[in-house]
């Protein structure tokens, strides 16, 4: 797995959509680009090759400055190239390329080889601040996520929306890795294709690449609905699942994805199990302990919530639930001092 790195946008890139970007790039590419500032604003894109607002983002900003100075210098990382061409998350039997950067526990040691080495480029060139920018496939709002609940994290997160989750699994994501050499941020843009979302991505990298420094004060505790990831859930590969699939192992309500970021109460149906069918879901604490007994009442064949919770990342889509996970469940925090 070789990593490419440019100093200069070849001619004719900015004129493609992701699925054509092979025709140009051999594969993930690192471009650095100089700017007033130079100190780097780093931005990933397509580390999920079906999520493309980001390069739409890049596209638009990079266009904007086309004859003019960047206000900072920019190294943009574009990712999976090759599952972008067919519209992917992943391809099959590939490594998702958001959990394979440093701190993975994920044995896909090539895409490991070269993540370390953008860290690597990166903590060279003292980078400023990082942004990771992806869709998702739920109804869901635009929110940023981080890693850590630093103060310039949080200016950085808030700059994009109010909405801010604070997570430390999965492992081996951008932001988690970046997070030790600057303010790094996961921007989570909605649908791909839906309005606003290209638009609010550029605004934001444009607005990052204007921004001189962090401001000192701490964010308001009215500026910000800070959220805390307690649990990943998946479905178990052997279980069957559907939506409206009574046949199935586990029949989830049909309007399951219009359940993010609604605050949940305990006793919310979320599905039901085909009777006789051993079938659970599997829910991961941050520190990877099942703690699905605690969070699930599976009674009268029905899955409820035993406690109020509040879901991100809910999708119908079934090959996303199979590659990822069925959502994340939060809580709320309040924002540090």
């Amino acid at each position: 797995m070789t990593l490419t790195q440019l100093d200069a946008v070849p001619p004719g890139l900015l004129d493609l959509p992701a699925a054509r970007l092979g025709e140009v790039l051999p594969g993930p590419t690192l471009i650095h680009l100089p700017g007033r500032r130079t100190q780097p604003l780093f931005a990933s894109v397509l580390l999920h090759g079906n999520e493309d607002t980001g390069w739409l983002a890049a596209q638009a900003v990079l266009e904007k400055y086309a004859t003019a100075e960047l206000p900072r210098a920019l190294s943009l990382f574009i990712g999976n190239i090759e599952a972008a061409r067919t519209g992917q998350r992943r391809l099959d039997g590939r490594p998702d390329y958001n959990r394979v950067w440093p701190g993975s526990e994920e044995a896909h040691p090539a895409e490991r080889a070269m993540m370390q080495q953008v860290v690597d480029a990166m903590r060279a060139r003292k980078v400023f601040a990082s942004i990771d920018i992806h869709n998702n496939t739920g109804l869901n709002p635009h929110y940023a996520c981080v890693n850590r609940l630093d103060q310039d994290f949080l200016h950085l997160a808030t700059l994009f929306s109010r909405i801010v989750v604070y997570f430390v699994r999965p492992r081996g994501v951008q932001s988690a890795a970046f997070a030790e050499l600057c303010p790094a941020v996961t921007l989570e843009c909605g649908k791909p294709g839906t309005p606003g979302g290209v638009e609010h991505a550029a605004a934001f990298m444009e607005a990052c690449l204007h921004l001189s420094e962090f401001p000192a004060h701490p964010v308001a505790s009215h500026d910000v609905d800070l959220f805390h990831t307690v649990a990943t859930v998946k479905v178990p590969d052997q279980v069957s699942f559907g939506f409206v699939a009574p046949d199935a192992d586990i029949d989830f309500v049909p309007e399951l994805d219009h359940y993010n970021f609604r605050e949940l109460k305990h006793g919310d149906l979320l599905g039901r199990v085909r009777p006789g069918s051993p079938a659970r879901l599997r829910a991961l604490d941050e520190n990877g302990a099942e703690i699905g007994d605690h969070l699930f009442d599976y009674s009268r064949g029905e899955i409820t919530l035993r406690k109020p919770l509040m879901p991100a990342m809910l999708t119908r889509d079934e090959q996303v639930i199979r590659q990822d996970c069925l959502c994340y469940l939060m809580e709320r925090i309040k924002t540090p001092a």
